[in-house]
C-alpha cells in the first residue's frame, strides 16, 4: 500500500485543486454565501461550501487507492453524514442541537462499524494503583463519541480565519501519517496523506484572501477523519505515551476549545455561548496582520506536531517531561495573550456571537 501513497497524494490534491471551482460556483447558486456584518472579518460576500471539495477529492482517493475496509466504510459514511449535515447548516443554518445530534449519530456509524478507544494507558502507573493499561469497559462507546464529536467542534471552533483550520489540520494529518507510519499503521498513514494532499489542493483558494470558506461542511469534515485516524492509528499502542499524542498533534484545537471552555465558565456563561475572544483573535489584537496571524499559530502547530512525532521515540520519563513543559508553556502564552482573560478585564467588549464558533 506505501507505493501508493504518492500516486494517490498526487490524485486527491489534484481532484481538490480542480473541482473547487466548481464548488464555489454550486456554493453561489444554491446560496451557501456568508454575508459580511459588523461581527465579522471579511468584507464582501463569500461562498462557504469549500469543504465539499476536500471531501469529494478525498473519497475519490480514498475509493481509487484503497482497499475499503470494515473500519474504512465507518468512516466514509459517518464523515458523509457529517458532510450533509454541513451543506445543511452552510445552505439553510441549523440550530445547534441538531448539529450536535447530526454529530452523534455520525460517531455512532463510526462506533458501529468497529472504530472504537477500548482502553487508555496510564501515565502515573508509579502513583496510581492501576496497571498499565485501563480497559474503558462499559464507557468505550461514550468515550470513543466525546472524542468524535469533540475533536470535530474543536476544528470547528478555530475555522475563524482565512485557511486557519485548513492549515492546522493539512499539518495534523501530516503528522498523524508519519506518526502512524513509525507506529506500523499503514493503512491509518495512507488516509492521513489523502486528507493531508486534499486539504493542500484546497488551500489555494482558503489562503488569505480567501475565495471560498470551506464552511462548516469542511470544518466538521476535518475534524471528524482526524479524530477516527487518532482513534484508529496513534491510541492503539498500550505505550504510555500514546495517551497524550493525538493531544498534542491536536493541540491548538483542543487547546483553544479547553480555554474558550474555562473562560465562559469563569464569566458564567453557557460554555456554548460564541465570543470574540479566541487565539486568533488575540493576535489580530495585538497588532498582527490577517496573514501573520494564521502563519503564526501555523508555526505553533508545527512545534506541537514535531513535539508529538519526537514524544514517539523518547523515553516514558523524558516525554512526560516535555508534556509538562508544553502544557506549562501553553497556560503561560494562553494567560499572556489574554486567552483566558474576559474582556471586562482587558479591555471593551466585543460582540458575543463568533462568526464561527462551536455549533453556532
Amino acid at each position: 500500500m506505501n507505493t501508493e501513497i504518492l500516486p494517490a497524494s498526487f490524485m486527491a490534491c489534484l481532484v481538490a485543486y480542480l473541482i473547487t471551482p466548481k464548488v464555489i460556483l454550486l456554493a453561489k447558486k444554491i446560496g451557501a454565501i456568508d454575508q459580511p456584518d459588523e461581527r465579522k472579518v471579511h468584507q464582501k460576500v463569500m461562498p462557504r461550501l469549500g469543504g465539499l471539495a476536500i471531501y469529494l477529492s478525498f473519497v475519490v482517493a480514498v475509493v481509487a487507492f484503497v482497499t475499503v475496509s470494515r473500519w474504512i466504510t465507518g468512516l466514509i459514511l459517518g464523515s458523509t453524514l457529517v458532510v450533509m449535515i454541513g451543506i445543511a447548516d452552510d445552505t439553510r443554518g441549523l440550530p445547534p442541537k441538531i448539529k450536535l445530534l447530526g454529530q452523534i449519530m455520525a460517531a455512532l456509524v463510526a462506533v458501529y462499524f468497529g472504530i472504537r478507544v477500548h482502553f487508555v494507558t496510564n501515565p502515573f502507573v508509579d502513583l496510581i494503583p492501576f496497571d498499565d493499561v485501563i480497559p474503558l469497559g462499559k464507557m468505550v462507546i461514550p468515550f470513543t463519541i466525546l472524542w468524535i464529536v469533540g475533536v470535530t467542534n474543536a476544528v470547528n471552533l478555530v475555522d475563524g480565519l482565512d485557511g486557519l483550520a485548513a492549515g492546522i489540520s493539512a499539518i495534523a494529518s501530516l503528522t498523524m501519517g508519519i506518526v502512524a507510519m513509525l507506529e506500523g499503521q499503514g493503512e491509518v498513514a495512507v488516509l492521513a496523506f489523502l486528507l493531508f494532499a486534499s486539504i493542500i489542493g484546497f488551500l489555494k483558494y482558503n489562503f488569505h484572501p480567501a475565495k471560498v470558506f470551506m464552511g462548516d461542511t469542511g470544518s466538521m469534515f476535518l475534524g471528524f477523519i482526524l479524530s477516527i485516524l487518532a482513534i484508529q492509528g496513534l491510541t492503539k499502542s498500550a505505550t504510555v505515551i500514546s495517551l497524550f499524542i493525538p493531544v498534542v498533534i491536536l493541540g491548538i484545537p483542543i487547546f483553544d476549545t479547553a480555554f474558550a471552555i474555562v473562560r465562559r465558565l469563569i464569566k458564567g456563561n453557557p460554555i456554548f455561548e460564541a465570543d470574540k475572544e479566541h487565539l486568533h483573535h488575540r493576535l489580530l489584537e495585538l497588532g498582527l496582520s490577517h496573514k501573520q496571524t494564521v502563519v503564526a499559530i501555523y508555526g505553533v502547530s508545527i512545534i506541537l506536531s514535531g513535539s508529538a512525532v519526537l514524544l514517539t521515540m523518547l523515553t516514558t520519563e523524558q516525554s512526560i517531561l516535555i508534556l509538562i513543559g508544553i502544557s506549562t508553556l501553553s497556560i503561560l502564552a494562553a494567560n499572556r495573550i489574554g486567552v483566558l482573560q474576559t474582556r471586562s478585564k482587558i479591555g471593551n467588549p466585543l460582540p458575543k456571537q463568533d462568526f464561527n464558533d462551536f455549533n453556532g
